[in-house]
């Protein structure tokens, strides 16, 4: 079976859902492949950020997304030798919704994905997997894909991956990549809630590992930060041992840590940074993950992903309209968001290297310098909360999508 559209997007997360809402806003015919058959996995980002709410609300969307049941993070602390620091203070933020707001991905692309099917010329497509591109010469014309009927193409003018880091479409493209050394991965879990802690991404440090806590509707999300490479020795001492080593960064939290009882409740991620040399081929563009693998540190992954698919909207939104979409076109996405990705992942390399040390063993203790000045200037986390809230170059919603 072959079918056409305008513009295809692969992979329904963050950046293709806001993609194809926006272009479908300018009336662009959008076909969205999503290979699964419904947005519900575990430990995807979660993090919703000021910049990110304030678009929600300028596409008219804040009160169904405020209807949604999700938590605020307003502050990030330190906690040592019985002082707590405060070192992100998002409330500082001169933005509409100055916190990050907490809720599970799948609400928000369920939301997304109920927005974009009142414009006529969206279309989605759950369970339907892309396979191939298709190809004309040199030039990318659409996918092959696996669907519920059976394999099939979908011709486009344009193709956009947004498949992520292990992105089926720039490895079938060819498109090259330059990768960044990474000392650390995350192993994911979830902890039920005591009902009188609140967290406020407090991260617990210890000789060798760290925790950060991530506050959630109902229950703690954890990330347990080690080594690079050491999942099969971690998996292989045990879940005791990994419940030793948690319970002595969270002693507070004995009756939660207990309730883990299988190393099978634990989901490694693989770390990874990288960004293409290029984002773009004759017909296809890469943006977000599938352009540039992002670290954890800051959770600004999604951030940065949501931000690039607002810059290629509105720059493709009137090409792809007049169904003249150039080489020109697509250098300019790249162009526009070429330099926020690079700062980013140079202040995650080198938030990288200051957790070395700890990995290796080091004092976890913050300096009693850095935490005195903390202190004496409170304004100083506005800093870090601008990085993490609003970002580098962050977009606004073209005129046209707006509501």
């Amino acid at each position: 079976m072959t079918e056409t559209t305008t513009c295809a997007v692969i992979g329904g997360g963050p950046a293709g859902m806001v993609l194809g809402l926006l272009l479908a806003r300018a009336g662009v015919e959008v076909t969205l492949l999503e290979k699964h058959g419904d947005f519900l996995r575990d430990f995807r980002g979660d993090t919703v950020h000021p910049t990110t709410l304030r678009l929600l609300d300028e596409l008219g969307l804040w009160e169904r997304f405020a209807a949604i049941p999700h938590s605020e993070v307003h502050t990030a602390k330190f906690e040592s030798d019985g002082r707590s620091v405060t070192y992100v203070d998002f409330s500082r933020l001169r933005q509409p919704h100055p916190f990050v707001a907490m809720v599970p991905q799948w609400d928000l692309l369920n939301l997304l994905a109920d927005v974009a099917l009142e414009e006529p010329t969206f279309t989605l497509r759950m369970n339907t997997e892309a396979t191939d591109l298709l190809r004309e010469g040199a030039t990318v014309t659409g996918v092959r894909y696996e669907g519920p009927d059976g394999p099939g193409e979908l011709k486009a003018e344009l193709t956009v991956a947004c498949d992520g880091r292990w992105s089926m479409a720039r490895r079938a493209a060819g498109l090259q990549s330059r990768e960044y050394p990474v000392n650390f991965d995350v192993w994911w879990f979830k902890l039920p809630c005591d009902g009188h802690q609140e967290f406020s991404f407090l991260p617990r440090v210890g000789p060798g590992k760290v925790l950060g806590v991530i506050p959630r509707e109902g229950y703690s999300q954890i990330a347990y930060i080690g080594a690079k490479g050491t999942d099969a020795q971690l998996r292989a001492k045990g879940i005791e041992a990994f419940r030793d080593d948690v319970g002595a960064l969270l002693p507070e939290s004995t009756a939660a840590v207990a309730t883990l009882t299988s190393m099978d409740e634990i989901k490694h991620l693989d770390v990874r940074v990288d960004r293409l040399l290029r984002w773009h081929t004759d017909g296809l563009l890469c943006i977000g993950d599938a352009a540039h693998a992002m670290s954890p540190l800051g959770g600004v992954g999604i951030n940065l992903a949501v931000q690039d698919a607002v810059a290629a909207a509105t720059i493709l939104a009137e090409p792809l309209r007049r169904h003249r979409v150039t080489d020109r076109d697509l250098a300019a996405v790249r162009r526009r968001r070429l330099f926020p990705t690079a700062v980013t992942q140079g202040v995650q390399r080198f938030l990288q290297r200051g957790l070395g040390p700890l990995l290796r063993g080091a004092d976890p203790t913050p300096p009693a310098a850095v935490l005195g000045v903390l202190q004496r200037l409170p304004w100083l986390s506005f800093i870090p909360a601008y990085f993490i809230g609003v970002g580098v170059r962050p977009e606004r919603a073209p005129a046209f999508a707006r509501r």
